[in-house]
């Protein structure tokens, strides 16, 4: 070759690699309600596929809160000119056909079809129900899988004399443990609870092999009308007990936000439950050294531990994009979805692995850090415990409440447990009724 012909060609490798340069990458706007650690650790995410490629651009927006985001993405949906989001982050609100029925919303198993994802071996394939639907078809990316916790401080335990590789298994053990980190190790406030619903209610029940929701956890139909399960003895026993532990001096914390969290992580508290999206603000708590462990279960009500229910956000894709943007869109999910990059995000959230190749990824030194985080995320991988897939509920999202508003009541000592069990049955009944299982009045005689 000539050093013209070398010359034109080097010009026109040039040419080309600075025209992709100037070309304007596809944007993907990701709308999201991560705070603290986590959404740090998102945002390193977004920049660093941003930094890896030119083709695709990520643009993160945050929001304090669910109700904030659901305003403003029905805005931009309904607004002709506004710009829609390609993802959005919703909290599980146990009723995701709801979701996917939406003309706004593409169920992420039709984008798989177009845009398939290699090595997307998922790690929950049984207990992924909160985002699959009838079928099993995966309706959302579930990047903020997530699951109730005991988080337990290694300190506290030896001050107070207590066996820091055991943790309770059991409630009344556990009880036995509160008095000790009070009398022995001085804490005022020996235990707290965040996510009060999810961790005092919703996996009372298969943590106890009880369903939530009678049928069948409201997956299988049915005819008869869903109606949440309190009136079991099992809900009976806890509330009381945790009243008994709130005049006692031993509960000293509980909402269904995340206040506990925040007075473990200040060593205020020797005992939360919580959800496993905590751990991230945990360790990035220097001096904090703490233990991670199933919830507790009743010994008497079952011989051993049902599996927890799956839940926490995920993201789902927006409809009324060009292709090229559902497939920018895809792209992103798929680095998600890349071992290493999956692992990383567990490991430094909580949240659970997305693959089993995030899995197998993992640090074996992250597991060593925290006792018990291996084999309580392990113990999710072969789950086939009947009452553990999920629970559908109509109207959730009004019924959630209901359910925080009694347990505040019975522990502040407005209402008695029963009592308390019994209002939010009756006030959630209305809620969960299916209009297409209401008989109908027989026509009248002529």
């Amino acid at each position: 070759m000539n050093l013209l012909n070398r010359t034109v060609m080097i010009l026109g490798a040039s040419c080309l690699v600075t025209g992709l340069a100037l070309a304007n990458p596809i944007e993907v706007q990701v709308w999201h309600t991560l705070s603290s650690v986590n959404k740090s650790e998102f945002e390193k995410l977004a920049k660093q596929f941003n930094n890896d490629q030119s083709e695709v651009k990520v643009v993160l927006k945050g929001f304090d809160h669910q109700a904030a985001l659901r305003a403003q993405a029905t805005a931009a949906m309904t607004s002709p000119g506004a710009g829609k989001p390609n993802l959005v982050q919703i909290e599980d609100n146990r009723s995701p056909e709801l979701i996917a029925q939406h003309k706004n919303i593409v169920p992420l198993y039709d984008l798989l079809k177009r845009y398939p994802i290699a090595d997307l071996n998922w790690f929950l394939p049984q207990t992924t129900g909160f985002m699959r639907d009838a079928k099993g078809q995966l309706m959302a990316f579930p990047f903020m899988a997530e699951i109730p916790v005991m988080l337990y401080n290694l300190d506290g335990y030896k001050k107070a004399g207590l066996d820091a590789t055991k943790p309770a298994r059991t409630w009344p053990e556990l009880q036995n443990h509160l008095l000790a980190l009070r009398d022995k190790a001085n804490y005022d406030c020996p235990f707290g609870i965040s996510q009060q619903v999810n961790t005092h209610l919703e996996n009372l029940a298969p943590i106890n092999n009880a369903v939530f929701v009678t049928p069948g956890n409201g997956l299988d139909k049915a005819k008869q009308q869903p109606e949440l399960n309190l009136a079991d003895p099992v809900f009976m026993r806890h509330m009381s007990i945790m009243v008994s532990w709130k005049r006692s001096e031993l509960l000293m914390q509980n909402s269904n936000g995340t206040e506990a969290d925040a007075l473990f992580a200040k060593n205020k508290c020797a005992v939360i439950t919580t959800t496993s999206g905590a751990l991230g603000q945990m360790l990035d708590t220097r001096g904090l050294n703490f233990g991670m462990a199933p919830l507790p279960f009743y010994d008497q009500v079952s011989p051993k531990a049902g599996a927890p229910f799956v839940s926490g956000g995920a993201l789902w894709a927006v409809s009324g994009h060009a292709k090229d943007a559902d497939k920018a869109t895809m792209a992103f999910l798929a680095y998600l979805s890349k071992p290493v990059i999956a692992a990383n995000w567990h490991q430094r959230t909580g949240y659970l692995p997305l693959t089993d190749a995030a899995f197998r990824a993992a640090n074996v030194s992250f597991y060593d850090k925290v006792p018990g985080v291996r084999l309580l995320v392990d113990s999710m991988r072969q789950v086939s415990d009947k009452n553990s897939r999920g629970f559908r509920v109509r109207n959730y999202h009004s019924i959630e409440p209901i359910l925080s508003r009694q347990f505040d009541a019975a522990l502040s000592g407005n209402t008695p447990p029963v009592a308390a069990l019994t209002m939010a049955l009756d006030e959630s009944r209305p809620l969960m009724q299916d209009p297409t299982l209401v008989k109908k009045a027989p026509p009248p005689r002529r």
